[in-house]
């Protein structure tokens, strides 16, 4: 397995050569001298400056810019400059929470929504993407079409789904996103996933898939799975959250990862040992839509109780199920039996449902979760919300910096900003943001690595992040 790749800048052609100066007369918005430029190509740090115009950057480079006059000047000795954090794979409604305060307080800039199948705006997709930029949303926020969302509206009708895509990518929607872990995703046959990526391929976008199993034993064929649909409909893929759960030996993760590698697709990970999603997961297909589950639970009740006991105990048990909705959020699956006085199984049975709660399952690795985050095909995601109950809403990217940067020297901070930034916009095909270079998009960072921290725990999950207290996005500073 390959880790890194050195000389970005050699590769990409930015950062290594001069940088032509702006007009020196001209009247420019923030002047940051004297800085740790980290310009996202996973470069070298440099000493330099910045200069943003209106909205975009006017100049990034070696130059004091003395002569130079700005609104606001800042000498940034002793403080990184990076670009603006972009989280491929987050959650939320733009409408009941515009501010995004959580992401921005960890440095995201950028965030993308309509993930895991699931998306807003299928009936109108035009006219939802304008009510959305109509927003004063204190970050920018992208979005994919859901496959889920399309699937229950067209009843898996599969030229109907595929003309949505269309329509959805051609209004400015960034790719397709999949849950084949949930319903309707886990209904869909290799015939129907490939016919939804055609017009993702033929748009030049990427499909983006909570694949169907990420246990140890199935997360292999679940991404081959991923990248046999990208082959047939002739589109690129990228594996949501990649996990390897119940995976305990970081040697597992290399074959999974050489396999992603080979095929070129591409991978986000969370710094976190905990998922989060609904109750869902831990009940069997046959107790799922389109089934009845009430039916199922009065035909099969001992075959479900058996299930759901071996299922719960091979995910490191009760006690590493951990609730975050109502009524049982803050308290394991083990207390919540405990209180009822019944076994845990009868638990999920009768008082939950497979659709009655979500909830954190500690179930992964910590070496294997480092061993992924290496990987060059692999960038940073937080998977999380503002509302969310698992902390990596609140702190996945200021874990990064604290973490493996700053207290253990896993990354680089070079290589760190990329995976969340540069490479990411590769990605994702934005062309302009995720790197300091000039004509682009002025979402800058200004901070102390070593002053970055990751407030935010399972206890008390909504805790913002520290550090990042001068962003700019699109020019503009935030609060």
């Amino acid at each position: 397995m390959r880790i890194f790749a050195a000389g970005f800048c050699l590769l990409l052609g930015w950062g290594c050569a001069s940088v032509p100066l702006p007009d020196s007369t001209a009247q420019y918005s923030v002047l940051i001298r004297n800085a740790t430029i980290v310009d996202g190509t996973g470069s070298r740090p440099y000493t330099g400056s910045l200069l943003i115009g209106a909205d975009t950057l006017a100049y990034v480079g070696r130059s004091p810019l003395n002569d130079y006059r700005a609104d606001t000047v800042i000498d940034a000795a002793g403080r990184v400059v990076s670009p603006g954090f972009i989280d491929p794979h987050a959650h939320g409604d733009p409408f009941r929470t515009p501010g995004f305060e959580n992401f921005r307080r960890m440095g995201v800039t950028t965030i993308v929504l309509g993930m895991d199948g699931s998306s807003d705006g299928a009936d109108d997709p035009a006219t939802y993407l304008r009510r959305v930029d109509s927003l004063d949303t204190g970050i920018s926020v992208l979005s994919m079409v859901g496959h889920g969302t399309l699937s229950r509206l067209y009843s898996a009708d599969t030229l109907k789904m595929t003309e949505s895509i269309r329509r959805h990518i051609g209004a400015g929607y960034i790719g397709l996103s999949t849950g084949i872990e949930y319903y309707p995703g886990y209904m869909a046959t290799m015939d129907e996933l490939a016919a939804i990526a055609r017009p993702v391929g033929q748009a030049g976008k990427r499909i983006h898939s909570h694949v169907r199993n990420e246990d140890a034993d199935a997360v292999a064929a679940s991404v081959g799975e991923l990248i046999e649909q990208g082959r047939r409909g002739g589109s690129r893929v990228h594996v949501s959250h990649l996990k390897i759960v119940f995976g305990n030996d970081p040697a597992q993760a290399d074959p999974l990862l050489d396999m992603i590698e080979d095929a070129g697709a591409t991978a986000d990970v969370y710094p976190y040992v905990a998922s989060y999603t609904g109750i869902g997961i831990v009940f069997p297909d046959w107790a799922m839509p389109p089934n009845d589950y009430a039916s199922v639970r009065a035909a099969r009740r001992g075959e479900l109780a058996a299930y759901l006991r071996e299922r719960v105990t091979k995910r490191n048990g009760p006690d590493a199920t951990l609730f975050g909705t109502a009524p049982y959020a803050g308290r394991t699956l083990r207390q919540v039996a405990d209180s009822l006085g019944k076994p845990f199984e009868e638990v999920l049975m009768d008082d939950i449902g497979p659709n009655g709660a979500s909830a954190a399952y500690f179930v992964m690795n910590d070496a294997v979760m480092r061993r992924l985050l290496m990987h060059p095909s692999v960038v940073v995601s937080s998977d999380g919300s503002p509302t969310m109950l698992h902390p990596r809403g609140y702190g996945s990217f200021a874990k990064i910096i604290r973490a493996y940067v700053v207290e253990e020297s896993l990354l680089p901070l070079e290589i760190a900003i990329r995976k969340m930034s540069g490479q990411t916009a590769d990605i994702l095909d934005l062309t302009d943001r995720g790197y300091l270079r000039p004509g682009l998009r002025a979402d800058v960072l200004l901070f102390d690595p070593s002053k970055v921290r990751d407030t935010a725990t399972f206890s008390d999950p909504h805790q913002f992040a520290e550090g990042f207290d001068d962003v700019w996005i699109n020019g503009r500073r935030s609060p």
